[in-house]
């Protein structure tokens, strides 16, 4: 990509084709004052194209979103905010063009963005590993977004099998009461899906606390689930809801609870051939209640000191069936059985939760780490129950209860 200077105008050259001068995203950054020593500038102005190529409603949060990912240390972000406000108002001027369309007529993208889609369709994949995905020696690969941080080196010369977009593999469907996802699914796909935020109200808050937007559009539940990371978010999400996986081999299928999966750290109930084909649960009803809480030492974007679920199903008053799940509490994703079980047929109230507080804290096992001592998870996992009930059940003054408990 030959970059020139000609009488004073930028040129960059790109498959023979000269573009002259900024681009409406280089040129916000431009007029904000929004990059300095430019280390991180490229990865912003990448995330905002993509942004600028979403078909949704346009919005200065989106756009701020869109970044989240992106790290600068010398402009305080303020300037790149204003940038990216100026971006979602440019592209509020769309009416019926295509995103990509819209893009290229405002100089927003070049071109030769509009082929893209079609080029990269049409590349003849290489002899590296990648053509010939029956090979039984290959590795399985979802998006990859935790082993190529930790195993770098090794994954660029790894034979890799890429699950990510296997079609067979995608899709979020509901059967009946059960919604049913492909193993491939994203988390981004999952924020996306009219099914769940039909039924999980507050997704939006649960998902902006897990990761960035970029490791959300490649990571896959399925991957959450097989790495077996103790502090999982989605599978603590899926433990509470008593998620199923199917398991296959290639040739033969069979299906486990979730909670069965994990019999020590990094230890799963699977054959070395088996892969996560399909996962399923039951979709919560009207006498349904989910939340989801986590706490990291940043708000955001940050891995989970401890991550608690909770599904209660609600009938006369009295809870008729109830999971429980807890992550950074011990060496596998928990789903706490005995606690879950002593919710059933019981009234909520301040002396129950109590109870639940104390049979938790008795069922876990965490150990003092990076992210905290033993002592301060339990006392992240006791107020996040707390914060479960206060959540869930505003009406019966829970947080005034448990304040002067």
């Amino acid at each position: 990509m030959p970059i020139g200077n000609t009488h004073g105008k930028h040129i960059v050259t790109i498959e023979g084709v000269n573009i002259e001068g900024l681009n409406y995203i280089q040129q916000s950054f431009a007029e904000e004052g929004a990059t300095q020593c430019g280390f991180c500038t490229p990865g912003f102005i990448v995330s905002l194209a993509g942004f600028c190529l979403n078909e949704n409603a346009s919005s200065t949060q989106n756009a701020i979103d869109a970044v989240n990912g992106n790290i600068c240390r010398c402009t305080g972000y303020k300037s790149i905010e204003r940038a990216a406000e100026k971006i979602a108002t440019k592209i509020c001027e769309r009416k019926t063009e295509t995103a990509i369309d819209f893009a290229i007529e405002n100089k927003i993208l070049p071109a030769y963005f509009k082929t893209i889609k079609e080029r990269l369709t049409s590349l003849q994949l290489q002899k590296n590993g990648i053509a010939d995905n029956t090979s039984s020696t290959k590795k399985r690969l979802g998006g990859g977004t935790d082993l190529y941080v930790q195993q770098h080196e090794t994954m660029v010369h790894a034979d890799i099998d890429f699950l990510l977009n296997k079609v067979e593999l995608k899709g979020i469907e509901q059967v009946g009461n059960k919604c049913v996802l492909g193993a491939s699914t994203t988390v981004s796909e999952v924020a996306a899906s009219p099914i769940f935020q039909k039924h999980f109200p507050d997704l939006d808050r649960y998902i902006k606390l897990v990761s960035s937007t970029q490791i959300r559009n490649m990571a896959t539940i399925a991957g959450n689930f097989i790495n077996a990371s103790p502090i999982g978010d989605f599978t603590i999400f899926f433990l509470a809801l008593d998620a199923q996986i199917i398991l296959s081999d290639g040739n033969n299928t069979r299906k486990i609870a979730l909670r069965n999966l994990y019999k020590g750290y990094k230890t799963l109930d699977k054959t070395p051939e088996e892969f996560i084909e399909k996962i399923e649960f039951e979709l919560p009803t009207g006498n349904t209640y989910f939340n989801f809480e986590k706490v990291s030492k940043r708000t955001n974007l940050d891995i989970a000191s401890v991550n608690t679920a909770i599904s209660i199903t609600v009938k006369n008053d009295s809870i008729e069936d109830a999971g429980l799940s807890a992550g950074g509490v011990g060496p596998i994703p928990f789903f706490l059985a005995k606690t879950s079980a002593l919710l059933k047929g019981k009234k909520i109230s301040v002396q129950l939760i109590n109870e639940l507080i104390d049979s938790a804290l008795n069922e876990i096992s965490p150990i003092s780490d990076a992210r905290g001592t033993v002592e301060y998870k339990k006392l992240l996992l006791s107020q996040l129950i707390k914060a479960h009930f206060i959540t869930l059940f505003p009406a019966l003054q829970v947080e005034n209860l448990l304040s002067a408990s």
